[in-house]
Order: C-alpha cells, then sequence, then structure tokens
C-alpha cells in the first residue's frame, strides 16, 4: 500500500511593518544576522458584524548578506513581505526559568515602501539554505 502522509512543508509569507529599526550583528565567526520585529495586521468581523483588527507581533532572524541588505534598508515604520520557514528555539534563563519561542528565518525580504532610484538596493534577496550552526549573537 502506497505511503498516503503528506510530506513536511515549512513555508511562511507575511506581510507587515517593522516595529523597530533592524538589529545587525556578527557571530563569533564572523557571519551577519539580523533580527527584526514586523507587525501584521489581520481584519475580521466581530459577532455584532463590525469590523475589528487583530495585531500579531512577529520575530525574524536573516542572514548574511539577506541580513546586511535588510539593515541598510530596513527602519522602523517600514512595509515589507517576508518569505522564510518557522524555526522553533528554547532557552534556559539566568535564573533558571525555560523558555521558548517561535521565529521566521527570512528567505527573502521585499520592501514594499518606495525610494528614490539612487537609494534604491537589491529588493528582493536570496537566503543561502544553510544557516550558520552557531549561536545567535544575542
Amino acid at each position: 500500500m502506497a505511503d498516503l502522509r503528506l510530506p513536511n512543508l515549512n513555508v511562511v509569507i507575511l506581510s507587515g511593518r517593522l516595529t523597530q529599526d533592524p538589529e545587525l550583528r556578527y557571530t563569533p565567526a564572523g557571519a551577519p544576522v539580523v533580527r527584526f520585529r514586523i507587525a501584521s495586521d489581520r481584519p475580521y468581523r466581530d459577532a455584532s458584524g463590525q469590523w475589528q483588527r487583530e495585531t500579531l507581533f512577529i520575530d525574524v532572524t536573516a542572514w548574511r548578506d539577506l541580513a546586511e541588505r535588510v539593515n541598510d534598508r530596513g527602519r522602523k515604520g517600514a512595509a515589507v513581505v517576508v518569505q522564510g520557514y518557522l524555526r522553533s528555539r528554547s532557552w534556559e534563563t539566568q535564573e533558571g526559568v525555560k523558555r521558548s519561542a517561535v521565529e521566521v528565518i527570512a528567505r527573502s525580504v521585499q520592501f514594499l515602501d518606495r525610494v528614490a532610484p539612487s537609494e534604491a538596493v537589491d529588493e528582493f534577496a536570496a537566503f543561502d539554505e544553510e544557516e550558520p550552526g552557531e549561536d545567535l549573537p544575542f
């Protein structure tokens, strides 16, 4: 009998606005990594038929050339489309409290705001498939 299970799929496409300027750091091996957060709204109608808006705040990490481009171009309030995949991580605080988070690892980031041609950069940068096997520097 054939295996009817569906293959695993981990792809995320989000649009939103940067909640603050990106934070560029470097791993001990020198690889650039940038973290930023986007706010993404989802409009919906409540039980009374009135439009409401739910806002999600999503942490995003980008590596290498993409990290540097996001750092150069990204500013608080910038509209972006992020394509990537979800990754979960867990850690223990200095106080011994276990924490966990789910974040998006960006493969591409497209800036939607218009800029003057002299300020334009490669707006759609591909992410290398493999990320460094190092701890994040933050």
